[in-house]
């Protein structure tokens, strides 16, 4: 019995390990870029050692690669939230708009997804290409949605591809942005949710009128906090339960400082 707990206790401390590195390692990527960050850097940061990162992930592109990973499940987990929320008896073009608001609202708040996007163009193409590749299922959801609205709006058919492209130019450049977003309603005084607040809102004005939505559909919140789901799913949590250690026993003067 003794050596089942100890055995547990082993598997869990690896666990909480590789769920912090790979926390700490997410954050810097987002902060500094993937070129500039070294395992060292994440070591330091995470207060482990530097061979203890290496037993988990090998390499700081394989940290990179489940990072990648745990953000296509998040993803993909919120976007079928999104989409359990519309009822099914909405008109096509009212499911299209919520959804595309729903997620560029998400995008706006969690910044994490489209900064590490972001930064994977910037660096050699096997990363971006690795995050193309692993994007099947959210492509397929997307381009479901879109299907059912050309199938019921044929006069005015809509290309996925640009709608895409629409919701990472606004969720990138606020993200990316920030001092100019601020600058652009200094004059109200407004502080940052107000100006998110403000930059949804241009989109969503382009939105119903794209879409011709009307006003007993158009979505009108206080804040752009109010328009995202709590999930209750750590992507990171989850990275790190799907990718156990070769090696679950850790001596303890080795172990992650938690948060």
């Amino acid at each position: 019995m003794t050596e089942k707990r100890q055995g547990r206790r082993s598997a869990e401390d690896a666990l909480n390990t590789r769920y912090h590195i790979l926390k700490v390692a997410a954050q810097l990527f987002c902060d500094f870029g993937y070129a500039r960050v070294s395992l060292r850097n994440i070591s330091e940061k995470a207060g482990v050692s530097h061979s203890l990162i290496r037993h988990h992930f090998g390499s700081k592109e394989k940290i990179w690669h489940s990072i990648s990973d745990g953000l296509h499940l998040y993803v993909e987990h919120y976007m079928r939230k999104v989409i359990k929320e519309i009822p099914e008896s909405m008109p096509a073009n009212v499911k299209v708009y919520l959804f595309i608001m729903r997620l560029l609202a998400h995008g706006l708040i969690v910044k994490q997804p489209i900064q590490l996007i972001a930064d994977a163009v910037r660096q050699d193409d096997a990363l971006i290409d690795y995050f193309i590749d692993t994007s099947g299922e959210i492509e397929r959801l997307i381009e479901g949605f879109a299907e059912q609205y050309n199938q019921q709006c044929p006069e005015t058919p809509i290309k996925i591809w640009e709608v895409k492209w629409q919701m990472i130019m606004y969720t990138h450049s606020a993200a990316s942005l920030t001092p100019f977003l601020k600058e652009t309603w200094r004059d109200e005084e407004a502080d940052l949710d107000q100006c998110l607040l403000n930059h949804w809102q241009l989109f969503n004005g382009l939105m119903i009128q794209k879409y011709r939505i009307t006003d007993e559909y158009a979505l009108s919140p206080r804040s752009v906090k109010e328009l995202v789901y709590d999930v209750q799913y750590d992507w990171r949590k989850q990275c790190a339960l799907s990718q156990p250690s070769e090696n679950l026993s850790i001596d303890e003067d080795s172990s992650a400082t938690t948060d």
